[in-house]
């Protein structure tokens, strides 16, 4: 079914639920940085156990949106979408009811998978339900009050830890969830890609890739030990990540991840530049609100404010810089955006103890989400230009995916390259020493991706897929997209 109408009363609830949905997932990508110091004092965490309430969700949903996306196509698409929507209100209560840290990493896990199911299945129904005439303008809708969403996240998140406390991060999403499920169930249409019925479903495929993941995460989460664990874990890791290749390698056409995809050098390069930006992008959105708690004596809303601005410029100028990549090609935005990055996280170095907001603070983030602006919209837009259009939807899910992967391990190895102790974040000057470090590393970091995407990226022939989401307001990942026509997008 393809035909509702935006302006009808199925089409507004359609689009509703869809935005609360993908809302959910949005908002716990981002919200939980500025709970952590209260989470920390709160359950005697460790700074591991902090990076952990970050890695855990990323991992889950990193390693499974990929297959979250293809059960939608062969299940059906609202049923996927509801069964993500209570999955991830059931996980969200748990870690809003968790006593300790190790119940709160479980269910953290947990609110992955449910991202995972829900967070493709949204866009998914939209392109699959509205008619031809309308689905553009309802995506665009869609993707804006996600960036909204994103902008107000941090806001919120802070209003709540120094308000209601911080388990009302988590307990939100129950009643949103209590109101979303139903209006899908009763509104939405189902649909599904017929196509993909009778393939193999590469279940092994997914674990192999969410294993590894695991693995190398754990063994630089818990280098400091220097235990032969750790040390099994690394090595464990990648051998499942060769195990992960070789899978998909054999799978060909039924793979999660068709290899066959990266025979494109630019899709190949793009992703590449992904890794590095984003690796810095989710170091710097971790280390930076516990930098402005622990260390400039920010509350959780004033952290949470202090960076609003990167996505507020993000949400107001991404389809105007897509626009301008579309004229001048992705070369020259992918090579100056991280550049603009790496300078906003150098003026980071000025944000210490005393620090002003107005001649500190501000104009980092300011730089720095005129960065963001810069890349974002030409990143994704290389990506799709890269491959057929047919295959817009998984390319696209393959660079979201990196980008949450690279965010995940930043995570996990800033505070091991740059000698923070597991009680860090438990002392202003301690940590403080570190932060300063962890910003030259993220800015080297982008300085690469910029070398990388002045050397690798060209510009597109005529008749490329383009996206459809312009205005993004998400730090933590690139947008999803689909596959434009809404023909299904995975093999």
């Amino acid at each position: 079914m393809s035909d509702v109408r935006l302006a009808s009363p199925q089409g507004r609830w359609i689009l509703l639920t869809t935005i609360l949905g993908s809302s959910m997932a949005l908002l716990d990508s981002t919200v939980v940085n500025v709970a952590l110091p209260r989470i920390g004092r709160d359950l005697d965490a460790d700074l591991a156990a902090l990076q952990w309430t970050v890695n855990a969700y990323m991992l889950t949903l990193a390693g499974l949106i990929l297959l979250g996306g293809s059960l939608g196509d062969r299940y059906g698409r609202r049923k996927v979408f509801v069964v993500g929507v209570v999955w991830f209100a059931v996980a969200s209560l748990l870690c809003g009811l968790a006593p300790n840290a190790d119940v709160l990493v479980a269910a953290r896990a947990l609110q992955g998978i449910g991202g995972a199911l829900l967070t493709p299945g949204s866009l998914a129904i939209i392109q699959a339900s509205f008619h031809p005439d309308d689905r553009g303008r309802a995506v665009g809708l869609w993707s804006g009050f996600g960036g909204v969403g994103a902008a107000v996240g941090p806001f919120l998140g802070g209003w709540l830890v120094d308000g209601p406390g911080w388990r009302w991060v988590f307990l939100l999403n129950v009643p949103v969830a209590l109101f979303c499920a139903p209006i899908a169930v009763r509104h939405v249409p189902e649909s599904g890609d017929g196509r993909t019925r009778h393939g193999r479903f590469d279940v092994l495929g997914a674990a192999l890739g969410a294993l590894a993941l695991a693995l190398v995460t754990y063994a630089l989460i818990e280098a400091r030990s220097g235990s032969v664990t750790v040390v099994v874990s690394a090595v464990a890791g990648v051998a499942a990540g060769v195990a992960f290749v070789y899978v998909e390698r054999r799978r060909a056409e039924d793979a999660m991840m068709p290899l066959d995809i990266f025979g494109s050098r630019q899709f190949t390069a793009v992703n590449l530049v992904t890794l590095c930006v984003y690796a810095a992008f989710g170091g710097f959105f971790f280390l930076s609100a516990l930098q402005l708690q622990v260390v400039v004596g920010y509350s959780a809303l004033g952290a949470g404010t202090a960076l609003l601005p990167t996505t507020a410029l993000m949400l107001l100028l991404s389809a105007r810089s897509g626009e301008l990549a579309e004229r001048i090609g992705p070369r020259v935005p992918l090579t100056v955006g991280p550049l603009l990055c790496a300078a906003g996280m150098l003026l980071m170095l000025r944000v210490g103890a005393g620090a002003s907001y107005a001649a500190d603070v501000l104009p980092a983030v300011l730089v720095l989400g005129l960065g963001m602006v810069t890349l974002v919209a030409p990143l994704t837009s290389s990506v799709l230009a890269s491959v057929d259009v047919a295959r817009a939807g998984l390319a696209s899910g393959v660079n979201n995916a990196a980008a949450r992967a690279a965010g995940l391990v930043a995570v996990a190895a800033l505070p091991l390259v740059t000698g923070m102790g597991a009680e860090a974040y438990r002392s202003g000057a301690v940590f403080d020493e570190a932060f300063r470090r962890a910003m030259v590393v993220c800015a080297g970091v982008l300085v690469a991706g910029s070398v990388l995407a002045f050397l690798t990226v060209r510009k597109p022939g005529a008749g490329c897929a383009t996206p459809e989401c312009r205005t993004h307001g998400c730090v933590t990942a690139p947008p999803l997209e689909g596959a434009g026509a809404g023909e299904g997008d995975r093999p």
